[in-house]
């Protein structure tokens, strides 16, 4: 008998490009339910927080082949544990932070592939650089050359219509193609980390190559207060 999730990830692959990455987002998704989703073919997973990630990561050992990715927000003293747990890193939202994440970079056997978080419209709730400001830094983002900077990520400002998330999505393209255009030695711009569960098909039609979804693979999730519900 096919899975709950197993049915919902099988009706987003409908619904999205084969080239297009799907990021199973399971924060406060129990390990169970991570288990079903790779069950299900998925093997791209995200988290935002590092002790969650954590914890599930010592249950799911025997999944050799997950990728992970880290989305959330990342303070300046967990990078270090960032870099130790996850692949990716889509949320790399200052030059500060990107420097010091290629300063801890330096000693390990792999670059972490990173994703430049961005705002191509005003939003005060969000991270991430300004236009203006990611092109400001880019020669100094050139020099992080201990890290794979692979793309931008971004995340719409709440309360806009489906024709301004489009256009912010579309912008974010558009810049990735300029920066692209720059030909830096050290940034590449092959992936857009844009979507989540409420705009992902819009995403997905102004060129996402990377989607985050969470509510649309796993349901609305109660909140967990202890690690015991993850199980």
């Amino acid at each position: 008998m096919t899975s709950l999730i197993a049915e919902r990830i099988t009706r987003v692959r409908q619904q999205i490009p084969a080239a297009v990455k799907l990021i199973a987002v399971t924060k406060q998704v129990s390990v169970a339910a991570i288990r079903e989703a790779y069950g299900a073919g998925v093997r791209d997973f995200g988290e935002s927080r590092i002790q969650e990630a954590e914890f599930k990561q010592a249950q799911l050992q025997d999944l050799t082949d997950i990728t992970w990715h880290f989305i959330g927000r990342l303070q300046s003293n967990k990078a270090k544990k960032a870099l130790e747990q996850f692949q990716w890193i889509h949320s790399l939202d200052s030059l500060k932070l990107a420097q010091r994440l290629n300063q801890l970079a330096q000693p390990l056997a792999y670059k972490p592939q990173v994703c430049l978080q961005v705002k191509v419209v005003s939003d005060p709730q969000k991270s991430g650089w300004t236009v203006p400001e990611l092109l400001a830094h880019l020669p100094e983002l050139n020099q992080c050359q201990n890290l794979q900077i692979q793309g931008l990520m971004t995340i719409p400002p709440l309360g806009l219509s489906e024709a301004e998330i489009f256009s912010v999505f579309a912008s974010t393209r558009e810049l990735a193609a300029k920066i692209q255009q720059q030909n830096w030695s050290h940034i590449q711009m092959q992936h857009l980390s844009m979507g989540m569960s409420d705009d992902y098909k819009l995403a997905v039609q102004a060129g996402a190559t990377m989607v985050r979804l969470g509510r649309t693979l796993f349901g609305l999730r109660p909140a967990l207060n202890n690690q015991a519900s993850l199980q």
